[in-house]
């Protein structure tokens, strides 16, 4: 009887008396791994090594900036603002006139070519005071609905513009369509008119596929309130693309959108005449509207910003460099001795693994 009590000692998970031994410590295991010992590139920013790095990023951001800005330079671009212009100087009330449907609203205008345009001059229309970043301007829009003609009575997240007054759904809804751009313009120089080819303006990938070539527009500025420009209804949304630039929201209040191209070349001093519709309302919250022709270079239109920006860093990065190097031979620092940094150390009292 005793022998068979003290033969189920070994059997108590708690008494350690078993025949493997136990881990004591909590330690992990060595590993290089483990240890982030493992061979890597380290390098040591030495003064030569840093200074040497500024002059480099600066060799090549100032000849970039003075390309960039030289390029940008190169554009020609005519900007002229028609809003208050093609008011007729007798009113007074600027919103009962532009909301008035019964009153003319052709405009002329006469631009000056300043320098020779070489073509193609594209033709912008610019909005100041335009913010189509706003929440709630933004997702009022349904992405399905303007690609598939199966979805057409999808009028989810298009509040207010989602159905007319029979409650008829509205293709395409949202305020983003219903806002659209509806001024107008065509040109004549010497005395011939000038062709506005509206082809290809906007994004292949939104042609081909965030517009349906089988959705048609049904029931458009039939709401309770009239926005902006009608469209074709025979017309498949993929080749309304006034519609398809306006759709691709601007981030920033004053932006551009492209209106179309002319294949020709404008000489200096050139007369060029323009008669405008004077019809989108940017009276009831104090926009403004100013038509663009410019020219492009390999860069894109103007934009010094870029350039400004590289010659920036360049010159910083020239400033920093000159700055060390003065620090460097005035206050020179004696490097320390790369044996004692930890890397390059071997661990002690790891010889067993």
């Amino acid at each position: 009887m005793m022998n068979s009590n003290s033969g189920a000692g070994p059997s108590n998970g708690g008494s350690g008396d078993g025949d493997t031994p136990r881990r004591t410590s909590r330690k992990p295991k060595y590993s290089k791994f483990t240890q982030q010992e493992l061979p890597a590139c380290k390098p040591i920013l030495t003064p030569k090594w840093v200074i040497s790095v500024f002059v480099l990023v600066g060799a090549i951001f100032v000849p970039v900036g003075v390309a960039s800005l030289l390029a940008s330079h190169k554009v020609v671009e005519i900007v002229d603002r028609y809003d208050d212009a093609c008011v007729p100087s007798n009113v007074t009330d600027k919103l009962a006139y532009i909301q008035n449907a019964t009153t003319p609203k052709t405009c002329q205008r006469t631009l000056t070519v300043t320098k020779d345009m070489k073509q193609p001059i594209f033709v912008y229309y610019q909005l100041n005071n335009f913010y189509q970043n706003h929440r709630r301007y933004v997702k009022s829009r349904n992405d399905a609905q303007l690609s598939d003609a199966s979805k057409a009575n999808e009028t989810t997240l298009c509040d207010p513009e989602k159905t007319t007054k029979d409650g008829l759904p509205i293709v395409p809804c949202g305020l983003i369509a219903w806002s659209l751009f509806n001024d107008t313009y065509s040109f004549k120089h010497n005395s011939k008119n000038l062709d506005v080819d509206k082809n290809d303006i906007s994004w292949k990938s939104d042609r081909e596929h965030k517009f349906g070539s089988d959705v048609f527009p049904k029931n458009f500025q039939k709401g309770p309130l009239i926005g902006g420009k009608s469209l074709n209804e025979s017309k498949p949304l993929s080749e309304q693309e006034d519609l398809i630039v306006w759709m691709r929201t601007a981030a920033l209040p004053t932006f551009r959108k492209l209106y179309g191209r002319i294949y020709v070349d404008l000489k200096e001093n050139d007369t060029i005449t323009v008669t405008l519709e004077n019809n989108y309302n940017t009276y009831s919250f104090g926009g403004k509207k100013k038509l663009v022709l410019s020219t492009s270079t390999w860069l894109g239109g103007k934009n010094d910003f870029l350039g400004l920006a590289y010659l920036t860093v360049g010159g910083l990065c020239f400033f920093l460099a000159f700055a060390f190097t003065l620090l460097y031979l005035i206050k020179p620092r004696k490097l320390g001795d790369n044996n004692y940094l930890s890397w390059n150390k071997h661990p002690a009292g790891h010889a067993g693994h």
